[in-house]
């Protein structure tokens, strides 16, 4: 058996994998409660806690298992991309993480008018500095967040660690120095995907010091064992191996898709992602080209409007009706949404929804709009149903621009709680590709994928292309 580990934004999501059957034995979600929101524009994590929960959401799902300790043979681990923890020796905090969701470089730091994220491309060399990259940098990557420290003189000297949350878990799960896998790497703006390797001359340019970034591993490769402690404290066995951290989104990807070759990914979380697999490294602005496993590539079209969009147009519901209205509300709001929206013809009557709340990757001050107004479609329905299309649409202008590259691949599949818990939303994406939309046997499909590639690291399968063909398929399709 292996064990798969997603340390997500919102929660953190633990399986047991069976390699024999492909069955999960075990599936386990703990709240991430390690979280906070110190100020406008501020996303920050306790990493003290965020272990505290890891231990946790382990010991419960291994007593939920009822195997033996000696039935698990490793742990597969993948997490948020992007982020950057600033951790010492055996994984000490040396501050809280800045996560993903963090908008401090958009600011302009006090005695300046330009944002920071400006200043560091500019003192990059432009945004072709970044070609060899796979992406743009944003709000929330390792470059621009580390960049915002060094221009406040607030850089951690040695022997702090620069990494990724997933690497800090890691790093704190085997007591081990971090290792850090480009799946993960290639999310902070300064990472050479093309070679492999810290970019050291973008490094240069902008005065982050190279001791700060820890050595690149490979997919599968095994960082070290379990500490005593530990696995006492979880039920498992001390030194288990636990591998180094992958990216979600291609944990996602690899969990997802047992003809990954054939696939194209519809991921849906608190964010989005279409992805397909390349064999070759491609440059198309708007777009990012993120490493993949065994020396190939996913092109990804990233957006901020996955669930967290939705989730602002619940929130607005929601004070309509205790501010105006001061009534309580029903249960699950989501739920009435989506059942409104469903009674709403395609089209949503003309209304139209741009739903990037917080901008996009590549244009931050991108705000989200209604437009084509009318007395008919001025409801709370139509407003759920055109956020809904509006989605969909977002999804498919990324295809457009990849559809030079990648073709169209024969499979539709979709992953992520938006898709699984939002059959409205999996019926309108299938619309809008025209064709159906494969849904995973297995939810937690990053956790899978970690495990999945777990299972490859430590000689279980020979590759991913076999060992997604062993493991996985899918439990349904939704029809246009």
């Amino acid at each position: 058996m292996l064990i798969g580990l997603d340390i997500g934004t919102t929660s953190l999501s633990a399986v047991v994998l069976d390699p024999e059957s492909g069955r999960q034995v075990a599936h386990r979600t703990v709240a991430n409660r390690a979280g906070s929101f110190p100020g406008p524009g501020r996303a920050e994590l306790d990493l003290s806690r965020l272990y505290e929960l890891t231990v946790r959401c382990l010991a419960e799902l291994v007593a939920q298992a009822d195997l033996a300790p000696t039935a698990i043979q490793g742990i597969g681990v993948t997490g948020q991309q992007h982020g950057v923890a600033l951790i010492g020796p055996d994984a000490a905090p040396a501050g809280p993480a800045i996560t993903w969701q963090d908008l401090r470089v958009q600011e302009p730091l006090p005695g300046s008018d330009r944002p920071v994220l400006d200043r560091f491309i500019a003192a990059a060399g432009g945004r072709e500095a970044f070609r060899n990259t796979g992406c743009l940098p944003a709000a929330g990557f390792v470059g621009p967040s580390l960049y915002w420290l060094r221009l406040q003189g607030a850089l951690p000297a040695a022997p702090v660690t620069a990494c990724f949350v997933p690497d800090a878990v890691v790093s704190f799960l085997t007591g081990e120095t971090v290792v850090c896998e480009p799946t993960l790497a290639a999310s902070s703006g300064i990472f050479d995907i093309r070679a492999n390797c810290w970019d050291l001359t973008l490094l240069e340019r902008l005065g982050l010091p190279a001791r700060l970034f820890p050595p690149i591993g490979g997919a599968g490769d095994v960082v070290g064992g379990l500490r005593r402690e530990l696995a006492e404290a979880v039920g498992l066995e001390q030194g288990m191996p636990v591998t180094v951290a992958l990216g979600d989104n291609q944990a996602s990807f690899i969990g997802s898709a047992p003809e990954p070759g054939r696939s194209l990914l519809l991921n849906v979380g608190t964010g989005g992602q279409i992805s397909a697999r390349t064999d070759k490294f491609h440059f198309i602005p708007g777009l990012e080209n993120r490493p993949f496993p065994e020396g190939q590539y996913l092109l990804i079209g990233g957006g901020l409007f996955g669930g967290r969009s939705y989730a602002y147009l619940q929130q607005f519901f929601q004070e309509v009706g205790t501010q105006l209205l001061d009534s309580e509300l029903v249960d699950d709001l989501y739920a009435r949404m989506t059942e409104l929206a469903a009674a709403v013809p395609a089209g949503s009557d003309g209304l139209r929804c741009e739903p990037f709340f917080t901008g996009s990757r590549t244009d931050p001050g991108l705000r989200a709009s209604f437009s084509g107004l009318s007395p008919d479609n001025f409801t709370p329905a139509h407003f759920a149903r055109a956020l809904l299309e509006g989605m969909a649409g977002g999804f498919f202008a990324f295809f457009e621009q990849m559809k030079p590259v990648v073709g169209t691949p024969p499979l539709l599949v979709g992953s992520g709680n938006g898709v699984r818990q939002n059959r409205l939303l999996a019926r309108i994406l299938a619309g809008c590709f025209e064709k159906p939309l494969l849904i995973p046997s297995h939810a937690e499909e990053a956790a899978v994928g970690a495990a999945v590639a777990a299972s490859v690291g430590l000689g279980i399968f020979e590759n991913l292309e076999t060992a997604a063909a062993a493991l996985l398929d899918y439990a349904d399709a939704v029809e246009p």
